[in-house]
C-alpha cells in the first residue's frame, strides 16, 4: 500500500468518524428538543430558551461536522484521483509504447485500435476529474441568532398545543445579519466561473 493509499484510507476513516459524530449531535438536538417542549408545557419559559439554545448549537454542530466530512470527503476524492492518475499514466505508457509499435508497421487499423482506447481511457479520466472538482464546494457558518430561538420555542410549542407567554412576543428583537447581496452572490459566481476557466 503505497502513501497515498493510506492517505486515502485515513481520510475515509476521519470523514466516516465526522458523520458519525453528527449523527450523535442530531440525536443530541432531538433530546434537546424534547426538553424544550416538555419545558413549555410545565410555563418554565426561561429553562425553555435554555433548551431551546442547546437544541440550535447541536443542530449546528451537527451542520459543521457534515460539512467538515463533505470536505474531508473531497479531498479524498482527489487523492483518488491522484491514485487513478498514476495508474492512467502507467496505461498511456503502454499505449505510446503501442503506438510506436504500430508505427513502425503502419498498420492502421492498429494505429486506430490504439488512438481509439487512448482516447476512451483520456475521455474516463476527463469524466473522473470534473466529478471530483464538482464535489467541493464551500459553505458558511451558521449562528444562533435569538430570533432562531424564539422561532423554534415557538414552533415546539405549537407541536405541543401550549401558548407562549406574552414576554416571549415582546422580547426585543437582535440585529439581523444580513448574508450577501444578490450581487455579491453574482460577482462570486463570476469570479469562481473565471477561476475555472
Amino acid at each position: 500500500m503505497s502513501g497515498l493509499e493510506k492517505a486515502l484510507f485515513n481520510l475515509k476513516f476521519t470523514a466516516k468518524q465526522l458523520n458519525r459524530q453528527a449523527a450523535k449531535a442530531g440525536k443530541d438536538e432531538i433530546a434537546e428538543k424534547n426538553k424544550l417542549k416538555k419545558a413549555i408545557q410545565q410555563n418554565h419559559t426561561d429553562i425553555a430558551k435554555i433548551y431551546a439554545q442547546n437544541a440550535i448549537r447541536k443542530q449546528n454542530e451537527k451542520l459543521n461536522l457534515l460539512r467538515l466530512a463533505s470536505r474531508i470527503d473531497a479531498v479524498s476524492s482527489r487523492v483518488q484521483t491522484a491514485v487513478t492518475m498514476r495508474q492512467v499514466t502507467g496505461s498511456m505508457a503502454n499505449v505510446v509504447r503501442g503506438m510506436d509499435g504500430a508505427m513502425k508497421s503502419m498498420d492502421l487499423e492498429k494505429i486506430s485500435t490504439v488512438m481509439d482506447r487512448f482516447e476512451t481511457q483520456f475521455e474516463d479520466l476527463d469524466v473522473a476529474t470534473g466529478y471530483y472538482e464538482n464535489a467541493t464546494s464551500s459553505a458558511t457558518a451558521v449562528g444562533t441568532p435569538q430570533e432562531d430561538v424564539d422561532r423554534l420555542m415557538s414552533q415546539v410549542a405549537d407541536e405541543a398545543g401550549v401558548e407562549l407567554q406574552t414576554e416571549m412576543r415582546n422580547a426585543e428583537a437582535p440585529v439581523k445579519v444580513q448574508g450577501p447581496t444578490e450581487a455579491q452572490e453574482e460577482g462570486l459566481g463570476d469570479r469562481l466561473r473565471a477561476l475555472r476557466n
